[in-house]
């Protein structure tokens, strides 16, 4: 016994702590501020969200003495100073106004490497191609399905919740062409004619969306469309048209309004029709539309919080971005990714003083990428000019920015 006590106490004694957290974890002042990703998941300090909670390095600060508040919070400096200058209860990237500011860096999913590692890199959610940054990225090319292997593998590589052939992208592909006479066209009531991804008989339907396969009196057939279903919470959550009927997930009735109990209670769980989801900046039913610009938030008659008798279509609507006001402010008004003349209710409004006011816009960004990164001038008037601006320091068609720092340090 005392043998065992002795070894006891020297294993005890030799035992040394570590400084570094275990693998995994990014938390506490130490490992928030040592410039180095603790935890591998693409987030430095206090870019990563853990250290945000747990570290007085990243924590939102509180002035001694209250300056001033800014009416935005959408400037760099504004956006990396830890203090919520705006008084909306959010602070620095955590605020929509400074997330939609390119050049403050908030999303980390904007190029190439970070659309394509699957990777959450900005810890939203949403991996690459499903993340809107990569999606409506001006300078990120993999987010395509335009190729004969992409259009035919049963998945939305694009991110639009279009797969395969519902794609514009795929039209001009081999799997979308239109079925030769002499090829694979005539009934569609064999296995192989119902698990080829074409609509053999040209009805419009393919595969197990066509009646000949789902109610066919082949039982390998039977069998094949039966595992093929879109009626479970797996198969209506994993971003994959399953049954090869041009819906995906919540968008197909058999998930929405043919499901089980668990995948309706899913279903509904992310409904965009009330106002806090319509409000979030979130496309909560990932069909592909965010808030106001989602049919069902613009059409919702369900009320509108504190605006006795108006529902949420009637806030959509006052948000609406088809003022000349709204649409010359360099604000995403209605919270649809796209600004001012990049929205679609501004460059094509009805009010021609609008129509005008896009018009200018557009024809000052024509010419020489390098001759507007290097005129001096905020030629889209962002307030940025030149390589300061995101849109040049990014842009891989600007090589007079590739000898200066870029934007953030990056």
């Amino acid at each position: 016994m005392r043998r065992l006590w002795v070894l006891t106490v020297l294993l005890v004694s030799c035992y040394t702590p570590s400084n570094q957290p275990p693998l995994g974890y990014e938390t506490g002042n130490d490992q928030c501020h040592n410039g180095i990703d603790d935890d591998h998941d693409g987030l430095v300090d206090c870019a990563d969200k853990d250290c945000l909670y747990t570290s007085s390095w990243c924590g939102e600060q509180i002035p001694l003495v209250p300056a001033q508040r800014s009416l935005i919070e959408n400037t760099p400096e504004l956006c990396h100073d830890f203090i919520d200058n705006d008084d909306d209860g959010n602070f620095d990237c955590n605020d929509k106004d400074c997330q939609a500011v390119a050049e403050a860096c908030c999303s980390n999913e904007n190029n190439d490497a970070n659309c394509s590692d699957g990777i959450d890199n900005d810890g939203n959610g949403y991996v690459d191609c499903l993340d809107f940054g990569c999606s409506a990225g001006i300078f990120v090319t993999v987010c395509v399905e335009n190729t004969d292997a992409l259009c035919s593998d049963g998945k939305d590589n694009d991110g639009n919740k279009k797969v395969d052939c519902q794609d514009s992208g795929c039209k001009a592909t081999t799997p979308c062409l239109p079925v030769a006479p002499t090829g694979t066209a005539g009934p569609e009531n064999t296995l192989a004619a119902c698990s080829d991804g074409i609509d053999n008989d040209g009805n419009g339907f393919k595969d197990c969306a066509d009646f000949s396969c789902s109610k066919s009196t082949i039982q390998a057939i039977l069998d094949y469309c039966a595992a093929h279903l879109e009626n479970s919470l797996a198969t209506c959550s994993d971003g994959i048209d399953n049954d090869g009927n041009g819906y995906v997930d919540c968008a197909d009735h058999n998930c929405s309004v043919k499901g089980d109990a668990a995948t309706l209670a899913y279903c509904l769980s992310i409904a965009e029709s009330t106002f806090d989801r319509c409000s979030d900046g979130i496309d909560n039913d990932k069909n592909g539309f965010v808030d106001c610009s989602d049919y069902s938030c613009s059409q919702s008659v369900e009320p509108w919080p504190g605006n006795d008798g108006k529902t949420v279509a009637d806030y959509c609507a006052s948000i609406l971005e088809a003022t000349f006001a709204k649409c010359t402010d360099h604000i995403d008004n209605d919270n649809n990714g796209h600004t001012d003349c990049q929205d679609y209710s501004c460059s094509k409004s009805k009010d021609s003083a609008v129509r005008q006011a896009c018009q200018e816009s557009l024809s000052d960004s024509l010419g020489s990428a390098n001759e507007k990164c290097s005129d001096g001038k905020d030629n889209d008037a962002d307030g940025y000019i030149d390589c300061a601006d995101w849109d040049c320091s990014h842009n891989p068609a600007v090589t007079i920015c590739n000898d200066k720092p870029k934007v953030c340090g990056q």
